[in-house]
């Protein structure tokens, strides 16, 4: 990294340690502020920093946006391009996390959204493995339950719905588990703490639908898509009851933190053979060899940092 590390904050490239708001800030406060999670992927022998399917990321937030009554202040082609100007500036070497976040920005006590003008901020920082390196998750079924869509709607990544995954994460944590899974309110399957789960039955792919108050995740879309193609496997999105998960053949957790992330037990009970499995790992490895941009067929997923001149995105349709 350049010795300054930089964050994008009220419309200018400032020094991280300058980005600041005030303990009055309305989404302080109140959670009014919605974000999203990018990585990009260093390749050593590229000499390149590949962002994973950016555009979607900014599309997603935009909607986000939209739901918390949070100003498009700029396009998604500008935030792909104040993304990549940042990364420029910090010049990292190394995988890299990317958190750009839509906020309300007035100084006043009431929770309520109008006449509320909103900003934009973004920072980088290095970012390896969500779950360092474990080869296997070992999960509860929370007791806590996802919040509904008519209450805060989890299809957008809104700050103050963090409180429910932090409650459901850190209770699985301090009962000795590694993460959790969350029911919705009527007892089917949602999601984990921060990323969609996938289940593998009968060499079946299936994950859980948007309606059972899931956050649409990028990964979980991209492994819908190549799961026929490129896996050989039909995958499909319907609604799972917990006691499938205890005979499930393989299951595991996505996400852009999380990238592919096998479960090997749920409440004390082994999953398949209790080891990570066939593919669970598959899907695992071929994913991050799409990331580092080792597939050529999927570098239209990719926007590379040091390469384009132009400061251009790639398109990922």
């Amino acid at each position: 990294m350049t010795e300054k590390t930089y964050a994008f904050f009220q419309g200018n490239f400032v020094p991280l340690e300058d980005a600041k708001i005030s303990i009055m800030n309305h989404s302080f406060m109140y959670g009014t502020a919605v974000f999203e999670g990018i990585r990009g992927y260093w390749n050593p022998q590229h000499e390149e920093l590949y962002l994973f399917r950016l555009r979607e990321h900014y599309e997603r937030m935009v909607d986000s946006q939209k739901i918390m009554y949070l100003d498009t202040k700029y396009s998604v082609d500008e935030l792909c391009k104040i993304t990549v100007d940042l990364l420029k500036k910090n010049a990292p070497r190394t995988d890299t996390y990317i958190r750009p976040a839509a906020y309300k920005t007035v100084h006043r006590v009431g929770p309520s959204l109008e006449n509320n003008p909103s900003d934009i901020c973004m920072f980088t920082v290095p970012f390896g493995d969500y779950f360092h390196g474990t080869p296997g998750l070992k999960v509860q079924v929370s007791s806590w339950r996802r919040v509904e869509d008519n209450a805060i709607p989890a299809r957008a990544k809104i700050v103050g719905a963090y409180a429910n995954t932090a409650l459901a994460k850190t209770d699985a944590i301090m009962a000795g588990f590694d993460e959790c899974i969350v029911l919705s309110e009527n007892g089917h399957v949602s999601e984990g703490s921060a990323m969609n789960v996938f289940m593998v039955k009968n060499g079946k792919l299936i994950t859980t639908p948007s309606t059972e108050n899931i956050l649409e995740g990028v990964t979980r879309r991209t492994i819908l898509e190549m799961a026929e193609q490129e896996f050989g496997i039909t995958a499909q999105s319907r609604t799972i009851d917990r006691s499938e998960l205890y005979i499930a053949d393989e299951l595991f957790f996505c996400g852009t933190g999380a990238q592919i992330a096998p479960i090997i037990e749920v409440d004390r009970r082994p999953i398949g053979t209790g080891n990570a499995g066939p593919i669970s790992t598959m899907i695992k490895d071929k994913y991050i060899k799409v990331c580092r941009g080792e597939l050529p067929q999927y570098h239209h997923w990719l926007t590379p940092v040091y390469a384009r001149k132009d400061n251009s995105v790639a398109s990922s349709r």
